[in-house]
């Protein structure tokens, strides 16, 4: 495990000279911004909003338990996933190691940077294949992206054996807790004084409810959270999404997780019961995946019921699997109804 992540930065971006606007280089209380050739008539989005999001941070600082200069407020996930390719790897030089299957805009942020991926398959169980990942890896690589809990496969990844990669990388190990609100394991933001290779990305789109306004997180040494904020775009969050992120931030998301979490175990017992799933996996995300005969027929049932999920059959270790998110109870109503309905037209055939 490294302790001085900069080590790694690409020496063109520990080199870089970032752009900086005058709000940047000046601390204090300001009256009359003449700086930055804005329009000078207000109307609440004339002013270019604060390029660090300070805040806001003070807001998030006190919800995750960690310190404002931890945090890097990007425009959505993945921002900070290319963030991650774009501090760490040289294109055409450097790869990453990647599990499969798992989230897309891995490989996608990869392909766009012109970095190798090695992808390595999940055990037969969905469990971490840790030795094979560490085995993937060479001099070359910089990251190990990880997700947990898994998307599609929705288990979190055994505590021991994530710590055991991130004391076994001499590289970053990137972790992405998307679905954390919705697991029991804890996540590991606690952590990172002690794994200063390690960078946490979290959302708010999904226990939040803010998917609409494209807000993400990475969490991480401060050495690593400076160089994003140096990389970034000065004014990647806007004015609408600041002030509107704020707001709900105020919201006790609570009592809304735990009805997702009942609304998930109602529909495993309710598919437990059909004839037409043959597997239905442990779920600590907001959705479920489930093993089915044919996921194509089961995807375009449903689809004429108007109702879509996503046909995941396609994916490594996944064939026949479809992923279904968790919805309100009326909406999971209705897909009990057509779940029901296609069962009993599978069992006739």
């Amino acid at each position: 495990m490294i302790q001085d992540p900069t080590t790694l930065f690409r020496a063109n971006i520990a080199a870089l000279t970032p752009y900086s606007t005058a709000r940047d280089e000046y601390e204090g209380s300001l009256g009359v911004f003449l700086d930055a050739n804005e329009n000078p008539n207000e109307n609440g989005y004339n002013r270019y909003p604060d390029p660090r999001q300070t805040e806001l941070k003070k807001k998030l600082s006190k919800i995750k338990g960690i310190a404002p200069e931890h945090i890097f407020t990007g425009n959505g996930s993945d921002e900070a996933i290319d963030l991650c390719y774009r501090v760490f790897c040289t294109p055409s030089v450097d790869n990453v190691v990647a599990i499969a299957p798992s989230y897309g805009m891995y490989t996608v942020a990869a392909a766009i940077n012109d970095v190798e991926v090695r992808e390595v398959l999940l055990n037969e169980d969905f469990s971490l294949p840790v030795d094979r990942l560490l085995a993937a890896a060479d001099a070359h690589t910089k990251l190990i992206f990880i997700c947990s809990p898994n998307n599609p496969t929705a288990n979190s990844f055994d505590r021991t054996e994530i710590v055991r990669l991130i004391e076994s990388f001499d590289g970053i190990v990137v972790l992405d807790e998307a679905y954390i609100d919705f697991a029991e394991q804890k996540g590991f933001i606690g952590d990172l004084d002690k794994y200063p290779n390690l960078i946490v990305l979290q959302t708010l789109s999904k226990a939040w409810g803010m998917a609409g306004l494209r807000f993400g997180l990475a969490l991480a040494d401060k050495r690593i959270i400076s160089m994003f904020n140096r990389v970034k775009y000065p004014y990647n969050i806007n004015v609408a999404a600041t002030r509107l992120v704020g707001e709900l931030l105020e919201c006790d998301i609570e009592s809304q997780v735990e009805e997702i979490k009942h609304e998930r175990t109602r529909l495993m017992e309710f598919a437990q019961t059909l004839k037409c799933i043959k597997e239905i996996y442990p779920s600590d995300a907001n959705f479920v995946l489930v093993r089915t005969d044919n996921a194509d027929a089961l995807y375009n049932a449903l689809l004429e019921d108007g109702i879509i999920v996503r046909n995941r059959t396609r994916m490594p270790l996944c064939e026949g699997c479809v992923r279904i998110t968790i919805g309100t109870h009326t909406e999971n109503t209705k897909l009990i109804e057509s779940l029901e309905k296609y069962d009993a037209q599978w069992q006739q055939k």
